[in-house]
């Protein structure tokens, strides 16, 4: 069984890529009190569990019933990642932007830590490998990124206040481009005609 969880385990891995996502996460947690990041993580963590599980049990019979197709969800998700991108590049200093509990779950919960990557691998994964290891595989990820943002402070220091700064404007400029990927593919696909669900 421990063979299998890692079967599933390190593609998922991969695709959450919580590594890849501490300094867009650091950048947008920048200025706030310990109580206000706490609430981001917990909220974050909670948001993607909820939409990746409830993904798992209901996506392919909710997604048939309202009629849309992967390539819809990705282009979706890129807009939001593409306008969050571009409003933190075109303001000179750190916006405030709103109340824990929002920014925890969108964008951080999804489409960030859980977004069409994820599911659709979520997805995947259950089919080959059964239910109960892709959501065991699915939590061990999950708290690997809890982790990350809980010492993303330690981490982010490491690199000096300049080198956060700066990586922080490349990791939205390169959050942008996501952005914009996610929404070529999804068009690609819709053009295509071939639907995921």
């Amino acid at each position: 069984m421990l063979n299998d969880i890692l079967l599933v385990f390190i593609p998922m891995f991969f695709t959450v890529d919580p590594i890849g996502i501490l300094p867009v996460f650091a950048s947008l947690t920048q200025g706030l009190d310990p109580l206000e990041k706490r609430a981001i993580i917990i909220q974050s963590l909670t948001t993607a569990i909820l939409v990746a599980v409830g993904f798992i049990f209901l996506g392919k019979g909710i997604f048939h019933f309202l009629g849309i197709t992967m390539g819809d969800f990705m282009v979706a998700g890129g807009v939001i990642l593409f306008c969050l991108a571009m409003v933190d590049l075109t303001n000179q200093g750190k916006i405030r932007r709103g109340v824990a509990t929002e920014l925890g779950a969108v964008p951080i919960g999804t489409p960030l830590v859980v977004g069409p990557a994820v599911l659709t691998i979520s997805l995947m994964l259950v089919s080959v490998h059964g239910l109960v290891i892709t959501l065991i595989a699915l939590f061990l990820n999950i708290t690997i990124v809890g982790i990350v943002f809980v010492y993303s402070g330690t981490l982010m220091r490491l690199l000096g206040a300049a080198g956060s700064r700066a990586l922080s404007k490349v990791m939205m400029l390169l959050l942008a481009a996501i952005g914009v990927m996610m929404v070529r593919r999804g068009i690609i696909e819709i053009m295509s005609g071939i639907h995921t669900f």
